[in-house]
């Protein structure tokens, strides 16, 4: 047996560039697994993932041209089935034995050659054998049809190959694009193995139009990177190419000098990598005249229609130049950069007409037009979702602010939904709020209003900036409350996968701006005050959105590192102001750390599961008669929380919940005594309700920063 590299390549036509990586990495992967899983391959043996505009292809070292033969026992029947009473085989056991292959011209000895074992509770006789290990050709071709058929393909295309047998005629084939050529190299060897109506050869086919040769002949597995880029003209990595567009963009940047650099925008880069074989970046410019239009719609119509790397100065700021990544190398450029000059000049001068046209209208005038423009069939259209989101945001503002947050968050949320009805908007949807910013500055509102109406989809994703004034917050919160307590109200809810409205983003949105702002409002009165907005269109769903959103704020804290017992201690007393919940966090953890803690939690534990039984008879009282009190463990228990509950208030009233908790982790020992001395359920009523008063204030004393019964093991 002799191990070499192995190279596999499948050529084909153009492949979707926003799908080439995890293709190509989804190729090399399971063509690796499945030799692995054959011995032809080891643990060790390094998979590489090669992937072009025209090609998918693995290298793997250290591929065995014929894997290790292996013993394998195979339990047969049991030994009452299999033979007779004199010891002799029956016929279902011959039967079997003659069906693996075992001779059994000799019965005898063919039982002889069996083992005897038991299995449970009876004996069961076991066949030895040798399976031969894989040849290379037949396990590489297990592989790639196992390769190929787990392709994660966006959209699979049929088409028809000419059969290569004596009878013409034509089979039909489904791939991501029509294949036209299959590599297969195990050193310098050819593995005869076929797929998609190919057979295996040692040439690929290089650049289109810079190839130096073609076909490009490759002399081994190892040589494959190598020639394809010095007679081929193509770089196959993926993750090669792209360091490449990189350097070259930084380089061309550094030409144009003033500080200038490209655009960051890795999904851009990686669909430019996905488009070109062998890149070539070129400096392209446009009229400066474009430059009064808004940045974000040049952008975003040079990177989405033309796959452009606008240039933006030191200060951030758009410049006219811009990079345009080329799949050739020509060695005059100037039509390369003509070209490409004349296709964006049409794309940028659309934005301009579209910019100045929409401001010849005001916002306050497209109000009306939301109106014509229906959000969804149980909830009306969007001017009446406007009313709405006014509604809830008059009602937040009012309660963060004074009369002048409440006139300007009115008015943001009155106008900022107006930009939908935009020329501009219209072409790139992507830049809705971003042109109701300047729409409004361009009407002369200030930046309060354009800031409060530009931020108020935000966040609009994880990691994204939060509106950058309190009117901005308060609009964003009223959008996305009306959105979340609307669609509840509907029962329109998110399942496991699938969420169209982004509900889950929309809470994890309400819970950034409460935590990160530090507002000063109580979440169950932030969602009951959004349901009136709607009239009688939905139906109260509050309860089941708060669980919704206390869901998403568990989840999060558990992302940034809180373990779910802490979460799960903290959220179970629904906390309202969800800005004090990671201090609450903080204390618990502290509290956790003391050496107190697990019997304060057991017996908080405990003291929870006495009152659950009591309350089923009535509500238990928190109040205790000190003159009932007959034992001295139970005086003792009253005296500590006479002592220390008041002290662990102030602090908690101050905010300060880890000196709290502390402060409370004396109450140990005369909790202690007290379950060990005292009979809470007396006889005598009195003196039954009276300590189930004293375990009342207990239990609320020890759980106002959390439900402390939840850390006990």
């Amino acid at each position: 047996m002799t191990t070499q590299n192995l190279l596999v390549e499948l050529f084909v036509e153009e492949l979707p560039p926003k799908a080439l990586q995890k293709l190509g990495d989804a190729f090399a992967t399971v063509l690796g697994d499945q030799l692995k899983a054959q011995g032809l391959a080891t643990a060790a043996s390094v998979v590489t993932p090669f992937a072009s505009p025209r090609r998918l292809a693995a290298h793997v070292t250290a591929v065995a041209d014929k894997a290790a033969d292996k013993a394998v026992q195979q339990k047969l029947m049991p030994v009452t089935v299999g033979l007779q009473a004199d010891g002799n085989a029956t016929p279902a056991l011959l039967k079997k034995l003659q069906a693996l292959g075992a001779d059994v011209s000799n019965p005898a000895a063919a039982v002889a050659a069996l083992k005897r074992a038991q299995d449970g509770k009876a004996e069961a006789l076991f066949y030895d054998s040798v399976v031969p290990g894989a040849t290379l050709a037949a396990g590489l071709q297990k592989a790639l049809d196992e390769a190929i058929a787990k392709l994660p393909i966006p959209k699979v295309m049929s088409y028809q190959l000419e059969t290569d047998c004596e009878l013409p005629g034509w089979t039909s084939v489904n791939f991501v694009r029509p294949a036209h050529g299959l590599v297969a190299l195990h050193g310098s060897t050819v593995v005869p193995v076929k797929a998609l109506g190919l057979t295996a050869g040692n040439s690929t086919t290089g650049h289109r139009f810079e190839a130096a040769v073609s076909p490009v002949v490759l002399a081994d597995a190892d040589s494959y990177a190598a020639t394809l880029k010095k007679d081929g003209a193509v770089i196959a990595s993926f993750a090669e190419r792209k360091a490449e567009i990189a350097r070259q963009l930084a380089a061309a940047a550094a030409k144009v000098g003033n500080g200038a650099r490209p655009i960051e925008d890795e999904a851009l880069l990686d669909e430019v990598t996905a488009l070109v074989e062998r890149p070539n970046v070129v400096i392209c410019q446009f009229e400066e005249q474009f430059l009064g239009v808004p940045q974000e719609c040049l952008i975003l119509t040079m990177k989405a229609n033309q796959k452009y790397f606008p240039l933006l100065d030191a200060a951030g700021k758009l410049t006219n130049k811009f990079l345009v990544v080329s799949n050739i190398s020509p060695e005059d450029t100037s039509f390369v950069t003509g070209g490409n000059e004349r296709v964006v000049r049409p794309r940028l001068a659309d934005a301009k007409f579209f910019f100045d046209q929409d401001r010849k209208k005001t916002l306050a005038s497209r109000v009306e037009g939301l109106g014509k423009v229906v959000y969804h069939n149980k909830l009306g259209t969007q001017g009446e979702r406007v009313e709405r989101v006014r509604a809830i945001a008059k009602a937040i503002a009012s309660q963060l602010g004074d009369a002048q947050l409440v006139q300007d968050a009115d008015l943001a949320a009155q106008l900022a939904k107006t930009d939908l009805v935009t020329d501009m908007v219209g072409e790139f949807p992507e830049l809705q709020g971003i042109m109701g910013g300047y729409y409004a500055l361009n009407d002369g509102l200030g930046d309060t209003v354009a800031h409060a109406i530009e931020d108020h989809y935000k966040p609009r994703f994880a990691g994204d900036t939060l509106p950058r004034n309190t009117a901005g917050v308060v609009v964003a919160l009223a959008d996305k409350l009306e959105t979340l307590v609307g669609m509840f109200g509907i029962g329109n809810l998110p399942t496991g996968d699938r969420d169209p409205f982004a509900l889950r983003r929309h809470a994890l949105g309400v819970i950034r701006m409460l935590v990160e702002k530090d507002l000063s409002l109580d979440l169950n009165a932030l969602l009951a005050g959004a349901v009136p907005a709607f009239g009688d269109k939905i139906t109260d769903a509050t309860p089941a959105l708060a669980d919704f959103i206390y869901d998403r704020l568990a989840g999060s804290l558990r992302e940034q590192g809180y373990s779910a017992q802490e979460v799960d201690a903290v959220l179970a007393l629904r906390p309202q102001r969800l800005a004090l919940v990671e201090k609450q966090l903080a204390a618990v953890r502290a509290f956790a750390a003391l050496p107190e803690s697990p019997a304060l939690a057991a017996a908080n534990k405990r003291v929870g599961n006495i009152l659950k039984k009591a309350e089923v008879e009535g509500p238990v009282d928190a109040h205790v008669n000190p003159n009932l009190l007959q034992e001295k463990a139970e005086q003792d228990l009253y005296a500590a929380l006479q002592r220390f509950v008041p002290e662990a208030n102030a602090q908690f009233d101050a905010g300060d919940y880890t000196a709290s908790l502390q402060t409370l982790a004396v109450l140990r020992a005369p909790v202690d005594a007290f379950f060990d001395d005292v009979m809470v359920n007396a006889e005598q009523l009195d003196l039954r309700l009276n300590r189930q008063g004293l375990l009342k204030t207990l239990h609320e004393a020890m759980n106002r920063v959390a439900d402390l019964s939840r850390l006990a093991a």
